[in-house]
């Protein structure tokens, strides 16, 4: 792909966006749609809140190891990040593997730092999705938990920015750890 070097600052604008993500709490990556298709093949989407940023760009969120969506990174790990931002009309598409760490040291000390109200999220005695008579009837757990973070390490990114006279689309695809770039028509 010719045009990495013509591309390097919209990556470059994609990894601090992301970051941003993480750092700054009313920034509209702070949440993303993941998308995921299980064994019975139909596209399942969620909003889920993005908690890192790595420099190789592994992205993490925080799930209940019940939940649905872990069900089918289980079957299939391939899933779909879209990210939007309003303000400056610049979507961000993601294609990665998941990976699902529950036992990891690293795990447990995220879990010891979440607040007491976050830590609620995770310890529902019945799993998520489950049907309840009413929200007022919820119990939860004390002495057990269900928290577990989900990895993804990208292969594929877009970049769509709407703008006048013209809007931009850029690729970048992973190979051997190196991001390479490419206009694509918008």
């Amino acid at each position: 792909m010719k045009e990495t070097a013509r591309t390097d600052q919209f990556f470059k604008e994609v990894r601090q966006e992301l970051k941003n993500g993480v750092s700054e709490k009313e920034h509209p990556f702070k949440t993303f749609v993941l998308g995921t298709v299980g064994l019975d093949k139909m596209a399942r989407q969620r909003t889920v809140v993005l908690r890192k940023v790595s420099e190789d760009l592994l992205l993490t969120f925080f799930t209940d190891f019940r939940s649905k969506k872990i069900i089918h990174i289980k079957e299939n790990n391939k899933v779909g990040l879209l990210f939007y931002h309003p303000e400056k009309l610049l979507q961000i598409k993601i294609e990665g593997l998941a990976r699902i760490v529950s036992s990891d040291p690293g795990v447990s000390k995220t879990w010891a730092s979440l607040s007491k109200s976050a830590k609620k999220d995770y310890t529902t005695a019945q799993a998520p999705g489950s049907s309840i008579e009413t929200p007022e009837v919820l119990e939860f757990l004390s002495e057990r938990n269900y928290f577990c973070q989900v990895d993804i390490k990208p292969f594929k990114i877009e970049y769509l920015k709407l703008q006048a006279p013209n809007h931009l689309r850029v690729r970048f695809s992973s190979s051997q750890g190196l991001w390479n770039g490419e206009f694509l028509v918008p």
